[in-house]
């Protein structure tokens, strides 16, 4: 149990970390284009162009911030075996608190005391969860289940993927929680995995599930990277926050058997809402006022004294 906590708590501070770098990344590219009077940035609704979006990858904040990503990937999966699906996600999930500070701090914006309890109210779910949480369920599910597990992180990524180009700039929220529900599909088919351990490559490559993981976290870091570039990193994440936690942990415990310690599951039932909740006041308060992205691209503008 320790260790898998000590894995999920660290994919969450990749994770937090990398977030905020890759918006810093995808700003600047931003800023960059709209300064060279780029008329490719955006489809014909208001959503960024590939090119746009390939644009703001290259930036080198964008790339530190994706080997976080990967980093943080590799020890969520880990996390993902060791532990409970409500519990593991909603740890790494709790990553939106390291983002919300690192993001509210990079932008000169002091966290103010609704914002400090609601950080306490997340921290205070996390103990309530590492506290009642029993051991994981089995992952041994039908292979047609897996086939499922595929189809819905196809049905999930393409579909938001189209909406990002039709909806454009209102899509943030349903890219961060399509993205969301992308890591789900990646904590979950950890779980169920064939010819994972002990390894067996025939298995594990003929497996469904290998291939949902695939589609559902690659798919999941495009459509957050989409989100950071048309809406708020908080807005974005408590979105993502929502996707990844609350139907992986659901299905966690009704198709996994994953269960609380014998007697706790209310506290289990209580840590869970309440971090959901924190989360998303995190985004909540901690949103940036009105203009303050302006302020900062003025200041960035303005020439250094001296």
């Amino acid at each position: 149990m320790i260790v898998g906590l000590m894995t999920a708590l660290s994919a969450s501070a990749c994770y937090g970390v990398g977030s905020v770098l890759q918006a810093m990344g995808s700003r600047r590219a931003s800023r960059a284009e709209a300064a060279a009077g780029s008329t490719t940035a955006t489809t014909l609704h208001g959503g960024p162009s590939l090119s746009s979006t390939a644009k703001a990858a290259v930036t080198w904040e964008f790339m530190v911030g994706t080997v976080l990503d990967f980093v943080g990937f590799g020890l969520g999966a880990l996390a993902a075996r060791l532990l409970p699906l409500f519990l593991s996600q909603t740890v790494i999930s709790a990553n939106l608190v390291i983002t919300a500070v690192l993001g509210i701090r990079l932008l000169g914006v002091r966290l103010g005391r609704a914002e400090w309890s609601s950080i306490a109210v997340v921290c205070a779910a996390l103990v309530l969860l590492a506290g009642a949480a029993g051991p994981e369920g089995g992952g041994d599910t039908p292979l047609s289940t897996h086939w499922w597990l595929l189809a819905a992180s196809v049905l999930l990524i393409g579909g938001g993927t189209l909406a990002v180009r039709w909806m454009g700039g209102k899509a943030a929220i349903l890219a961060g929680l399509l993205s969301g529900l992308g890591f789900g599909v990646v904590g979950i088919g950890v779980r169920v995995l064939n010819g994972a351990d002990p390894l067996a490559p025939g298995a594990l490559l003929t497996d469904p599930a290998l291939y949902a993981i695939l589609v559902g976290g690659i798919g999941g870091m495009y459509l957050h990277t989409v989100a950071l570039q048309i809406g708020s990193i908080n807005g974005a994440t408590a979105a993502l926050v929502v996707g990844e936690t609350v139907v992986p942990g659901a299905l966690g415990v009704v198709w996994l058997g994953d269960a609380s310690r014998p007697g706790y599951a209310w506290v289990a039932v209580i840590g869970f809402l309440l971090a959901v909740v924190g989360a998303v006041a995190v985004a909540w308060y901690g949103e940036p006022p009105e203009g303050a992205h302006a302020t900062e691209r003025h200041a960035e503008e303005l020439p250094a004294s001296g």
